[in-house]
């Protein structure tokens, strides 16, 4: 049930805004007031900048090894992340996972998360990151697999201040815009007419907001991009090469 009412919310796009993956990355900071900040909203940033760092029991001091999974809807990221943390050990960290977790939980936390979401509002990239963080130290791993975030500047910026690092490797999915409609278009089991538009929207969004974020790291020399046309396993046969030549 709770993962029923999570799903519809989180495809249920904010007011006046073309997609919620848009909202979030395109507010500004300066657009919400303290004074106009929900209560759910400052509840929940309070429960995480009080409770920060004091998860887990602390004993995990060494960084892992952190990879950035990044590639637009349809690109077969998730298949090529299962295969990566399969081969090579990567613990696979989701956002979205991580957020359908916390209101699973039936937590304080959740609870506000979900509040936030009801009302049309994001999650602040601050929140998102610090799930992220706890899970990363909750899991004790020493790679770490982060799968489709960060999906904008914001995110990396948000990431970077919190868990205080970069990442050490950036794989990009590189896929023809054609082919990634076509991929989802046979999810969606032939229902062309209701979700093409939808579709190309998505694709737009992530081209605007995420591609300078994969810029970015590509002029820190960190992103190795992969041709994401093919099956599934042609394509991990060039992400293995890559995994292999990596000391962990």
């Amino acid at each position: 049930m709770w993962r029923r009412r999570l799903g519809a919310l989180l495809l249920r796009s904010p007011p006046s805004s073309s997609s919620p993956a848009a909202s979030s990355c395109q507010r500004s900071r300066h657009h919400l007031l303290p004074t106009e900040e929900p209560l759910a909203l400052n509840r929940l940033a309070r429960l995480f900048t009080s409770q920060a760092g004091s998860d887990g029991d602390g004993g995990h001091s060494q960084k892992p090894f952190i990879a950035f999974v990044l590639g637009g809807p349809g690109s077969g990221k998730g298949t090529q992340c299962t295969k990566i943390a399969s081969d090579f050990g990567f613990v696979h960290l989701s956002a979205g996972d991580l957020l359908r977790h916390e209101i699973a939980s039936g937590s304080e936390k959740g609870e506000l998360i979900l509040d936030i979401i009801k009302q049309g509002r994001i999650v602040p990239s601050e929140i998102t990151v610090e799930l992220i963080r706890k899970a990363m130290e909750m899991s004790n791993a020493n790679k770490v697999l982060i799968d489709g975030f960060p999906r904008c500047e914001e995110n990396r910026v948000a990431f970077e201040r919190i868990v205080g690092t970069e990442p050490d490797i950036v794989i990009f999915f590189d896929c023809p815009e054609d082919e990634m409609v076509k991929r989802l278009l046979g999810r969606n089991q032939g229902r062309v007419d209701d979700n093409i538009e939808t579709i190309k929207k998505r694709l737009k969004v992530f081209e605007s907001l995420n591609i300078p974020v994969v810029d970015y790291y590509s002029s820190r020399g960190k992103v190795h991009k992969i041709n994401a046309t093919g099956t599934a396993d042609e394509i991990f046969e060039a992400v293995r090469r890559i995994f292999s030549s990596l000391r962990f």
